[in-house]
């Protein structure tokens, strides 16, 4: 009878012993997937020639230039950096970016640093459809994000002859009169000629949009840039018949004067090389005091992320 009872509870021993070395299999890690990157497409004639997805661990830098400046124009505050710029996951949406992160902190002799950088002598075009997947961070009262071009003989002519092509700008003093309009409230703009009393040739136009544009979520900016205009469009990839909220003609004058002179015509039929940015203070938010930059904050932990999901360029075939 003992030794029965010996034999039952040495079973019952194994059993125990067996039963707690076998584990459940470890939950996998759930697969993320970020949404697809084909912008608003190859349509109406127009065929990939470049992009860049911005996929890899660092920038690539055979088509961009990390640009460092310590005291850029428009009375801008901040000190651009290279360690502002990088690439990564947005872990809200697990989309692979370029971003640029502007901080409230003191570096040289400025208060704030950011990102920019830029495609000069490395990448550009002459017309087609360029566009970008954005999220941008709130711009209230301080911060000034751009998606834009300049033409690739800037180093040759210097601006404003160089011609520019504001894409989308956000953070305007226009749109300071609630934190729901900034967060609608964008512009586009041309700027060409030289100066002549202290003046040069622009047009400039803004728009308050039904929803907002810093909402989270990115947000589809396209160009479409031809011998005879220049548009400009928000989220083609979800209302493919939205209106322009940007339109200039740019025709070219014919025959072309000897001398230049202040029509558009003359100015936006060349490369143009590809910007992204991220400013704080200037004269577009009309802030240049450093005590003013409400913009980066505790709530925030003194520093916003514009995020880029990838920029693409199509042409039509000549």
């Amino acid at each position: 009878m003992i030794k029965l009872i010996n034999n039952i509870i040495l079973a019952t021993m194994i059993v125990f012993a067996v039963s707690c070395s076998i584990q459940p299999e470890p939950e996998p890690e759930p697969e993320h997937t970020a949404p697809d990157q084909n912008g608003s497409g190859e349509n109406d004639g127009y065929s990939l020639v470049w992009e860049d997805l911005f996929d890899a661990e660092t920038l690539n830098e055979d088509y961009w230039n990390i640009e460092v400046v310590s005291h850029p124009a428009n009375s801008e505050l901040q000190y651009y950096r290279r360690e502002n710029v990088s690439t990564g996951t947005d872990s809200s949406c697990w989309r692979k970016c370029l971003i640029l992160t502007a901080k409230k902190e003191n570096y040289g002799s400025r208060s704030f640093t950011s990102g920019r950088v830029n495609t000069n002598g490395k990448v550009a075009y002459k017309h087609g459809k360029v566009e970008a997947m954005i999220r941008f961070p709130k711009t209230y009262k301080g911060l000034w994000p751009a998606f834009w071009m300049m033409g690739n003989d800037y180093n040759q002519v210097g601006w404003p002859r160089c011609g520019e092509i504001d894409i989308v700008e956000m953070g305007n003093k226009g749109g300071f009169q609630t934190i729901e309009k900034s967060e609608k409230f964008l512009n586009g703009a041309l700027h060409w000629g030289y100066y002549v009393d202290g003046n040069y040739p622009n047009y400039g136009k803004s728009s308050t949009y039904s929803y907002s544009v810093q909402d989270g979520n990115y947000h589809l900016f396209t160009l479409l840039w031809d011998e005879n205009s220049v548009k400009m469009y928000i989220d083609l990839d979800k209302y493919p018949d939205a209106k322009a909220y940007y339109s200039m003609t740019i025709t070219a004058p014919d025959p072309m004067p000897l001398e230049p002179t202040w029509d558009a015509g003359e100015y936006f039929h060349k490369d143009f090389f590809i910007l992204f940015n991220l400013a704080v203070g200037g004269h577009f938010p009309g802030i240049t005091n450093v005590d003013a930059i409400t913009a980066l904050n505790e709530e925030n932990n003194y520093e916003a992320k514009m995020y880029i999901d990838y920029v693409k360029v199509y042409q039509k075939a000549d």
